[in-house]
């Protein structure tokens, strides 16, 4: 969450797949993003997921990001 009540890290991996591609070759990579990989502890160390927009980065390193999309959680 950008704006979260709490001060977290700004990125923080939360999923990743190894796969070996030959050139010109394509797959298909599913990742489920469930509350847990958004939730946080807070000031009362509680597991909580704020409302908010989590920005989703997907790339082959944290320095090549291919794609963003941004993730509304509405309470």
């Amino acid at each position: 969450d950008e704006f979260a009540s709490v001060a977290r890290p700004v990125t923080e991996l939360k999923g990743f797949q190894r796969i070996h591609l030959e050139p010109g070759e394509t797959k298909e990579v599913r990742f489920e993003i469930n509350p847990e990989m958004l939730s946080m502890l807070d000031i009362n160390l509680k597991k909580v997921v704020e409302p908010g927009d989590f920005r989703i980065m997907i790339g082959a390193s944290s320095k090549d990001i291919r794609q963003r999309i941004i993730l509304k959680v509405i309470e």
